[in-house]
């Protein structure tokens, strides 16, 4: 098992540093300091002095990756990519280009994304199982049709048009939910709601529909066969042998969750007001703020990372054949 572990550790290593590596060549030589200065002081005819205090100011006037001035270990510690990109590994996120501490506003912006994230993950996988094993029950019949129908529509539809209709329904026709806003007191529940039902409700149909193409082939699988003849009921074989043997490919869908856990989601927390790390990048992407965006683009890669080894490890307690292979 500890060697399965670390095999799959050892695997993430690589990953994780092609991640960073493409991170910086897209942030620093793909696209300059001097275009990020450009962008960022939004004046078309910049001087150059400008352009080189705005680069001084943020540690962005060093060389890429070897000082030739610098003494010593110098030559690569006083450059860009030890500074900007390195320091990733550490989790030292360092500074935005605003002045703010960017580790210290995760840590902030944190909670309030799995707050939501959360609540629509464990429900919404109840509620996904729980009706795609009701088609899968009463499959073939006008039930399984009609759900079916229900599914693909529901998926069909925008993620847009189900937060605004929830804000428009809920929150101000019927007046049960706040349209937007949060709070970190006893009342916080009222604004985690209607975000929380929305999020769940939009991802219905994609993910009752999968669960019930895999539950559908466990279905027609030997052993399910062999256990109704056994005399077992249709809800035993269901929820028994059915559910235990869909494990695997149900825990490689959480892994695309998990790093929502932490991420947020974008919509949800810019549409109600969430002071969330989903609407902490969409501002950073707003302001052109780059050192923002970078960390966020590699906290999101180490989260999905994790999740995969999360899931790998899950694997061998679903199923112990995947540790032996």
């Amino acid at each position: 098992m500890m060697a399965y572990i670390v095999r799959r550790l050892l695997y993430a290593i690589p990953i994780l540093i092609g991640v960073n590596l493409l991170t910086f060549v897209l942030f620093f030589v793909v696209n300059s300091p001097d275009d990020m200065a450009r962008m960022h002081l939004g004046v078309k005819r910049v001087t150059d002095a400008a352009i080189q205090q705005w680069k001084h100011e943020r540690g962005y006037d060093k060389p890429l990756v070897w000082n030739e001035q610098a003494e010593g270990a110098g030559h690569l510690t006083d450059t860009i990519f030890f500074d900007k990109s390195l320091r990733l590994f550490a989790f030292d996120f360092g500074q935005s280009d605003s002045g703010r501490n960017i580790g210290h506003d995760i840590s902030q912006r944190m909670w309030p994304s799995l707050a939501i994230a959360v609540p629509v993950m464990l429900v919404g996988l109840l509620v996904n199982i729980s009706f795609s094993l009701l088609l899968a029950f009463f499959r073939g019949t006008y039930l399984d049709f009609w759900g079916v129908v229900l599914c693909v529509a529901m998926m069909s539809i925008s993620g847009l048009f189900y937060i605004i209709g929830g804000q428009v329904l809920l929150g101000k026709l019927l007046n049960l939910f706040p349209i937007s806003g949060y709070d970190t007191g006893p009342h916080a529940w009222k604004f985690l709601v209607l975000p929380v039902v929305i999020g769940v409700v939009s991802a219905i149909g994609a993910g009752s529909r999968w669960y019930r193409t895999l539950f559908l082939e466990e279905i027609n699988k030997d052993f399910v066969r062999s256990a109704r003849a056994k005399g077992l009921s249709e809800q035993r074989v269901l929820f028994v042998h059915v559910l235990r043997n869909a494990l695997i490919p149900i825990l490689t869908g959480v892994v695309v969750i998990l790093p929502s856990l932490f991420m947020g989601s974008l919509l949800l927390e810019s549409f109600f007001g969430v002071p969330g790390l989903g609407s902490y990048t969409i501002d950073a992407i707003n302001r052109q703020d780059f050192a923002i965006v970078r960390a966020m683009v590699f906290l999101g890669a180490v989260l999905y990372i994790l999740g995969l080894l999360l899931t790998d490890i899950s694997y061998t307690i679903a199923d112990p054949r995947v540790r032996l292979e």
